[in-house]
Parts: structure tokens; C-alpha cells; sequence
């Protein structure tokens, strides 16, 4: 059997929390303010497709692989 795809895979579920935690609101204010700082705030994007490792899809998909590698949750 292969190996499972860890492409976009945290080394840890709270990393990758925080991650989204930062990149989501950074990439929502890219396009919060245009109208304010107009297409200069676009560069805003690049940092947080660095920390979601793309899009958010990127990022739920490997907030759900980093879960599935954890292992089952004990109690």
C-alpha cells in the first residue's frame, strides 16, 4: 500500500491552526482594503498563500490531512 499524500501537512494541529488563524484574516483584509489603500493591499496575498499554503481549500485539505495523521483522538 502507498504512502498516504501529506502534500500540504502541519508538523502539528495547533501549528496548523494558528496558521489559518493568521492567514485567513490577512487574506480577507487584502480585499477589505482596496478601497482604502486601493491595489497596494493585494500584496497582502502573498504572505497568506505562504501561510495557508495556497488558497483556504489548501488549507482545509491539509488541516484535514495533519488530523488524519495525528492518529485517533484517546479520551
Amino acid at each position: 500500500m502507498s504512502d498516504p499524500d501529506t502534500l500540504f501537512a502541519s508538523s502539528s494541529v495547533p501549528r496548523h491552526l494558528v496558521r489559518g488563524a493568521v492567514g485567513l484574516p490577512m487574506m480577507l483584509a487584502a480585499f477589505v482594503l482596496i478601497p482604502w489603500v486601493g491595489p497596494w493591499s493585494l500584496l497582502l496575498l502573498v504572505p497568506s498563500a505562504v501561510l495557508l499554503r495556497g488558497c483556504p481549500t489548501c488549507w482545509a485539505l491539509g488541516l484535514a490531512q495533519t488530523c488524519a495523521l495525528r492518529g485517533p483522538v484517546r479520551p
